[in-house]
């Protein structure tokens, strides 16, 4: 008996009555868009054999007419009859991976991917660009051994695909990378150190492509230089959570006098990168020089903030664990024994952007006796009732949409950049680690597998309000509200807060918020909406130089206040 050939999309013109197509379920017609009831726009629909019938421009007509054509689109898809346009409506395209047992002897259970890009210059493992994102699939293995073919193509059970209606003629010319993630303590998928790679290779024309996984990410050494070293701590408490040895790291970059005069103590600046930021950006080749009028010099401390599950933004939490209690009570002390540091809170400054922006305030409020002012920059919502336009806490919320409109994720010269839904989709498909994955892992609670608590329905975008309602912890604004009588007096002078009006990520209406409520609170808080300013070019009028003014200043006003007769003091006298 024949075999049954695969459904296509097959067009059939019916002179004076329109046209006819088939597709199979789940497949939008080229070119077509979903109707809110699932159909094609100016579409009819009928079914048959597991196939969807589509005509198009037909007025009413017999049933026998439509019968007829329903056995015509069933025989061609079927295979009884010969038609050239079945074999050629929709290109074979798969993929043969496999492993080397020099990459890893062991099965491998976890996720494989599948990167493509048209740009032959670069590798797709470097993907994706959020603003303009390649395609990629992913597939999840279980007890995959070395030199065992594993076949993907977009048609695999279990394949994930970015963007979701990807489909095969797409990816024709492109060039194409697998990876398989065989170091579950990274984040980054393709650039990750320990994951495995193969060599890139054009997808030219339609067939069956081999890919093989040999060669692995390597861990680049710590750039250092005269002024910059990497220091590490062993955390205890980290370590006891994860079950294996965990390490808090830093880029700590000292001033030029510091091998000058080794009797000086010097102020430190903590700065935590935004998310995919880790320690290595604050190295510097050439000794800083200070940025300041007063001539203060200050040690600058570029601090790791990622993990496994994302930005852990150094907040104790039940998935990521107790990094900011790690923070004070384990790398604090041993850092300032290795370097020369005022080890008070009028030594201790805090700055951050973006995720590092909410850490570096979180920091601040959870440790107020501890650090002695925070600058934070275009931090992550600090106020759960507008995280990015979306109020948490009114309940029926869906992230996806609000009323009939799409919800936005980001903006870029006055017009969308990003679609939630879509950046939802494309971190499904990368797996655990991604930006919105991240929130999720510090601010919800734990399931009984081990994974975060979801906020939303990755699939509808409905926000569960359990969750929603565990994150209230984290909500900076209402921790603000709730103990302002405790914070209040403790924090009088150091909260330091600016925001771009036209923030790129929608993180303006948050901050609002917040800068409403510490006034309302009687605060003496900076709380600086900057007009016009976006995530990207928030420091364009010297926001930088500016934050080191004011925390030198701070620091020459609490030293005078409190040691007269310091060495720093007589040092800063002197010049």
């Amino acid at each position: 008996m024949r075999g049954r050939t695969k459904p296509t999309i097959v067009l059939l013109e019916i002179p004076s009555m329109g046209s006819m197509s088939v597709r199979p379920p789940g497949r939008e017609i080229a070119g077509g868009t979903r109707s809110s009831s699932g159909g094609q726009p100016g579409l009819r629909r009928y079914h048959g054999s597991g196939n969807d019938i589509y005509f198009q421009g037909f007025p009413p007509m017999r049933d026998r007419v439509v019968s007829l054509c329903l056995l015509m689109t069933t025989l061609v898809c079927h295979g009884v009859m010969e038609s050239r346009y079945c074999q050629a409506a929709v290109p074979t395209l798969g993929f043969h991976v496999q492993f080397t047992e020099q990459v890893r002897s062991e099965p491998y259970s976890g996720r494989v991917y599948l990167f493509f890009s048209a740009n032959r210059q670069t590798e797709p493992r470097n993907g994706p660009n959020w603003m303009k994102p390649e395609p990629f699939v992913s597939l999840d293995v279980t007890h995959w051994k070395p030199g065992e073919q594993l076949t993907i193509s977009l048609d695999n059970p279990g394949v994930l695909t970015f963007p979701r209606d990807l489909m095969a003629r797409q990816l024709l010319g492109m060039s194409v990378q697998a990876v398989a993630r065989f170091n579950p303590w990274e984040r980054e998928v393709g650039t990750g150190p320990g994951n495995g790679y193969s060599r890139l290779v054009s997808a030219s024309k339609p067939g069956t492509y081999s890919l093989t996984i040999d060669r692995l990410v390597q861990e680049t050494p710590f750039p250092a230089s005269p002024s910059t070293k990497e220091f590490r701590v062993s955390s205890n408490l980290l370590s006891e959570f994860f079950g294996h040895d965990v390490e808090i790291q830093a880029a700590v970059t000292v001033p030029e006098s510091y091998g000058r005069d080794p009797d000086r103590r010097y102020p430190v600046i903590f700065e935590i990168p935004g998310f995919g930021g880790t320690h290595r950006l604050g190295v510097r080749m050439h000794q800083p020089r200070a940025k300041n009028t007063l001539g203060v010099e200050f040690i600058r401390v570029m601090l790791d903030p990622s993990c496994p599950l994302g930005h852990h933004v150094f907040a104790d939490s039940a998935n990521n664990g107790p990094w900011g209690t790690a923070l004070v009570e384990e790398f604090l002390p041993a850092f300032e024994a290795a370097y020369r540091t005022i080890a008070e809170p009028r030594g201790r400054f805090l700055t951050g952007h973006s995720s590092g922006g909410w850490s570096s305030l979180w920091i601040q409020i959870t440790h107020p006796d501890t650090f002695g002012g925070v600058w934070s920059t275009a931090p992550d919502p600090v106020d759960f009732r507008d995280f990015q336009r979306i109020d948490l806490y009114q309940s029926p919320q869906n992230m996806y949409v609000h009323g009939d409109q799409r919800r936005p994720l980001a903006r870029m010269n006055g017009r969308t950049a990003l679609w939630y839904d879509d950046f939802t989709h494309m971190e499904t498909v990368l797996g655990y680690g991604g930006q919105l994955h991240s929130f999720e892992a510090v601010f919800s609670k734990r399931n009984a597998d081990g994974t975060p608590a979801l906020l939303y329905d990755r699939e509808t975008g409905a926000v569960d309000t359990s969750v929603a309602e565990s994150w209230k912890k984290y909500d900076i604004r209402l921790l603000l509200e709730e103990n302002w009588k405790t914070f209040g007096p403790k924090l009088a002078g150091k909260l330091h807060v600016f925001m771009g009006t036209e923030d790129t990520f929608l993180l303006e209406g948050a901050t609002q918020l917040l800068k409403e409520s510490l006034e309302r609170l009687g605060s003496d808080a900076q709380v600086e909406m900057i007009p016009g300013r976006t995530h990207f070019d928030l420091f364009a009028d010297g926001l930088d130089r500016r934050i080191e003014q004011q925390m030198a200043r701070k620091f020459r006003e609490s030293t005078n206040a409190n040691l007269q007769n310091s060495p720093e003091i007589n040092t800063l006298n002197q010049r």
